[in-house]
């Protein structure tokens, strides 16, 4: 429901004399300006929330108006802050030169921030924890140029979700007239959906600055003109759409609905329904060697680590180290490509990992894309590879990467395997580049084996902290991408193989096994237990079958017969 915001009444100019000043302060209000100015009561629109929306406020991912917990009214704002998202809320607001300001707001949360920018003096910021509603005051004075600033209240990395209500900015100028609701949007209609995606388009609302996207009911984005793209959707499954249209007041009545229905998934690349995963060497850092051939039976995906960058932007290469080779006897590369080829006939995919901690492989235009996706090709052709895994360590760009993989599927066909290992702070938010990936070639995607390894805590789906090398540290930061948009058959758990092959977060394989019972079927769950199971919940990963071999094989021979008796 939406509420039109009271117009609230104008003060007249007049001259705050020496004697009213001195009154004011007596009673604890101070000088609100030394000038002529008039003095308004709220400067910042939709300070309450009652609007229904954060409409007039500029936020970030994980905020929006709710209605359970408010300090007055009917409405407040909540944010959750989720991966290096604070849940930031901010308005700009016109303000005079050389006058003093007071900014309060009424919180309640772990670590609530209120505080402006641009001020032209000393930007304030104060802060608050507390589980009951509290008031949060500070102020400001604006610099000798000053004519606008950016009022701002947000949570803090790794905390629960906190909530704002009544925020006041008092001082020189007039009350700001709330503008008017806009119309709901009209002419919603739906274009070509592929397996996960959609696209929509509307007719333009008067007076709108954005727009409200909803599917089956949810809002899952943002679009600044009449047209967008919600992707992160299952193949052969029906979706509801409806917009909204959004100004300074508030968010108008939604759409008329419109239902589409996605095309089949052409991803998945023939791997078993439940599969594990292993990282193959193609180095000597104190691990066992094994040749190609010698990797585990329980691998179903063996991913080779790793490509190389060429000089030509995104494109890479692929060379067995030549250490290794003499340390295995004379490993040539006839030899790998027997393995591979030994391997494939034994119902394994082996594929070419892209990335690692000293990868230095960047994607950031179309003819890098092009490049990678033309480079990938060869190597494919030349080695037997049977598709790719994206491990790049030091940032993606969803947009290249994706046309390049897109254009790497097309041309390897429907045998074609895209695997993804993400560190774990790249999938705590779907707005990050690498779950951006994930959801954009979610229709070619075959799983993403997130690392939950080398990370400290982290924030679950529920919102709590959980510390790495835990049962709940699994299936909490799980569920994140499993209710991100992801498919079941798209998530595995990425582990490693012995204390030795990471700096933390490594378990027992047996709590590997605990973590897909809990997901794949609601048992042997720790504190967190999902919602809802998962039977569907692609495997395991690990890094790497080098260390498994090193640890006496007992993540293989552990979690893999657990992996093919999955559901």
């Amino acid at each position: 429901m939406t509420h039109a915001q009271p117009r609230r009444r104008r003060r007249a100019s007049r001259l705050i004399t020496g004697a009213l000043t001195a009154a004011l302060t007596v009673f604890g209000l101070g000088a609100i300006s030394t000038g002529t100015a008039a003095a308004a009561d709220n400067l910042l629109l939709n300070a309450g929330f009652e609007a229904g929306s954060t409409g007039s406020w500029t936020c970030t991912e994980g905020t929006n108006a709710q209605s359970s917990t408010v300090h007055t009214g009917s409405h407040a704002l909540t944010g959750a802050p989720a991966g290096l998202d604070y849940a930031q809320c901010s308005q700009q607001v016109t303000v005079q030169p050389n006058s003093e300001y007071k900014l309060s707001g009424w919180v309640q949360g772990p670590y609530v921030y209120l505080g402006a920018t641009g001020t032209g003096g000393t930007d304030p910021s104060t802060w608050t924890s507390s589980s009951t509603w509290t008031q949060l005051n500070t102020s400001f004075t604006t610099g000798a140029n000053t004519t606008k600033v950016t009022v701002y209240v947000h949570g803090w990395y790794g905390q629960a979700a906190y909530f704002a209500d009544d925020l006041v900015l008092s001082g020189p100028g007039e009350d700001p007239e709330p503008p008017q609701l806009p119309t709901a949007p009209t002419g919603l209609t739906a274009g070509t959906p592929t397996s996960s995606s959609v696209p929509l388009s509307w007719n333009p609302v008067s007076g709108a600055t954005s727009y409200q996207v909803y599917r089956d009911g949810n809002r899952v984005s943002t679009a600044t003109s009449t047209s967008t793209t919600v992707t992160g959707l299952s193949a052969s499954t029906a979706y509801s759409f409806q917009v909204s249209a959004v100004n300074a007041a508030g968010e108008s009545a939604r759409s008329a609905a419109v239902t589409v229905t996605t095309k089949e998934s052409s991803g998945g690349g023939d791997v078993p329904k439940h599969a594990l995963t292993g990282y193959w060497q193609n180095f000597d850092n104190g691990a066992a060697l094994q040749r190609l051939g010698d990797v585990q039976s329980q691998y179903d995906i063996i991913a080779v680590a790793f490509a190389d960058a060429t000089t030509q932007p995104g494109a890479i290469t692929f060379n067995l180290d030549p250490t290794l080779a003499s340390k295995l006897g004379g490993y040539t590369k006839a030899d790998f490509i027997a393995d591979i080829q030994a391997k494939q006939a034994q119902g394994k995919k082996v594929i070419l990992s892209v990335g690692g901690e000293k990868g230095t492989i960047s994607v950031g235009s179309t003819e890098a894309a092009t490049n990678f996706a033309n480079s990938a090709y060869a190597l494919a052709q030349e080695y037997g590879f049977d598709g790719v895994d994206i491990d790049l360590e030091n940032g993606v760009n969803p947009t290249y990467m994706s046309q390049a993989l897109h254009s790497l599927a097309s041309k390897m066909g429907a045998g074609f395997v895209l695997t993804m290992a993400p560190q774990t702070i790249d999938m705590q938010s779907t707005q990050g580049g690498y779950f951006q990936l994930a959801l954009k070639t979610k229709d070619i995607l075959t799983v993403v084996n997130m690392q939950y390894y080398n990370s400290g805590s982290m924030l679950g789906c529920d919102g709590k902290v959980y510390s790495q090398g835990t049962l709940d540290f699994l299936t909490a930061l799980a569920c994140i991408q499993l209710e991100g948009g992801l498919d079941p058959s798209q998530v595995g758990l990425g582990v490693p193989a012995s204390s030795r092959a990471a700096g933390g977060g490594q378990v027992a394989p047996s709590v590997v096994n605990n973590a897909l019972d809990c997901l794949a079927r609601g048992t042997n769950c720790g504190t967190f237990k999902p919602s809802r199971t998962y039977p569907g919940i692609r495997g395991a990963m690990t890094w790497s079958t080098n260390w498994d071999q090193t640890n006496g094989n007992a993540f293989s021979n552990t979690v893999g017969p657990h992996v093919h008796a999955l559901p």
